[in-house]
């Protein structure tokens, strides 16, 4: 029988962090099922899925606490994360760009909160614009739509923050 965890990870980046994780799973006989990690300000910040013989799940959680220079968070995903995704889930997503200001994602965010939407997977950044423009707010999303959602009217009120943002926002249905 086995375990799924999710670690999550954040420390001061250094090289050979993932290595020193890869092997303390593998060490364990822990399987590496997905991740997504980054560098973030110096920092380093990372989640992990993993399975793991049950026995095993405590003793390879103590290891990785007990890494130097890394935080490490063991929780066991929760029996309906592990039964799968709902296949009959819609995705959408939404990519945004726009003069930098604080407040974006509180305010996108909070049309899909409205909207019930889960936000699946978002990634942002704030670059330079092109020219000498300022500084430009970039977001890429996918979030899970309800069943009985119309799309439309999440758009449609996206569309109206967006003037108000004065941003360029779309949001389609992914295939």
């Amino acid at each position: 029988m086995t375990t799924t965890l999710v670690l999550t990870l954040i420390g001061r980046d250094q090289p050979g962090l993932v290595r020193v994780v890869a092997a303390a799973i593998a060490e364990h006989g822990g399987n590496w099922l997905e991740s997504r990690m980054c560098r973030l300000g110096g920092e380093f910040a990372g989640i992990v899925r993993l399975e793991i013989p049950s026995g095993r799940a405590e003793a390879l959680a103590t290891a990785l606490r007990g890494l130097s220079g890394l935080r490490v968070d063991v929780t066991q995903e929760a029996a309906e994360a592990a039964s799968g995704a709902n296949p009959a889930a819609r995705l959408a997503a939404l990519d945004l760009v726009g003069s930098d200001r604080p407040g974006i994602l509180r305010e996108v965010s909070g049309v899909l909160a409205s909207h019930g939407l889960n936000v699946e997977d978002l990634a942002s950044e704030r670059v330079e614009a092109p020219m000498g423009g300022g500084k430009l707010f970039q977001l890429r999303a996918v979030a899970s739509v309800p069943e009985g959602v119309e799309l439309a009217k999440v758009r449609a009120d996206l569309e109206k923050l967006a003037a108000d943002l004065m941003v360029e926002l779309k949001l389609e249905a992914k295939r």
